[in-house]
């Protein structure tokens, strides 16, 4: 009787893929353990960006020995940046989609240009903080200055990671070291990366749309 109970916990376990080899590491959610710790991290992240959005909201309006948002920003040439890295979630889509088919050639292909696009928008990011700092906002110069530069700096280091992300994974795929479902690793990258691009439209909507 014994024996029986045994089989039926090891085959219950089985059913369940939390000791099949072959099977997905899923958890009690219906995720993978992988997704679900992105998805952990990125609720984390959500925090961090909700109290710098917070911290700029509050001091917007702090700029009386500097220059104000309405005399510095540029919002045609931030709304062309911003275009770009929407784009690049499509981009991203289709490396997802190409990686769910096998084609390991499209998904680096989509994944560099994925890269490309947001190199394109960190470029368009430096462009605007240094004529901001030409024009007499620097970091220490107000209140505002000092949240917004932590706000969108934070915000564009994470495109950058993302960026080495994605060539990190273009390079070991075309190497073929990735172990496990490469489907997965791409997905993985594409949720930090698609989150990246939403708070990007949050932060676009507060900071430029909406006047102090």
């Amino acid at each position: 009787m014994a024996d029986i109970a045994v089989h039926d916990v090891d085959h219950a376990h089985t059913d369940h893929g939390g000791y099949d080899d072959h099977a997905p590491h899923a958890t009690s959610t219906g995720l993978t353990n992988n997704k679900l710790s992105m998805w952990l991290f990125l609720g984390s992240e959500c925090l961090l960006f909700g109290g710098l959005i917070s911290t700029y909201m509050l001091y917007r309006g702090r700029h009386q020995t500097g220059p104000g948002p309405d005399q510095i920003f540029d919002i045609p040439l931030t709304s062309v940046s911003s275009f770009i890295l929407l784009m690049s979630s499509l981009t991203m889509v289709l490396a997802v989609n190409s990686a769910k088919r096998k084609d390991d050639r499209n998904t680096s292909l989509w994944l560099t240009i994925t890269a490309l696009l947001g190199a394109l928008f960190v470029g368009g990011q430096v462009y605007e903080f240094t004529s901001f700092y030409h024009e007499g906002l620097g970091f220490t110069t107000s209140l505002f200055g000092s949240s917004f530069y932590t706000l969108t700096g934070f915000h564009g280091v994470h495109v950058t990671l993302g960026i080495i992300m994605l060539m990190v994974v273009v390079f070991i795929m075309q190497r073929d070291r990735i172990t496990g479902d490469k489907a997965e690793v791409v997905e993985l990258v594409g949720l930090y990366w698609h989150f990246v691009d939403v708070v990007w439209v949050i932060i676009f909507t507060l900071v430029y749309l909406i006047p102090s």
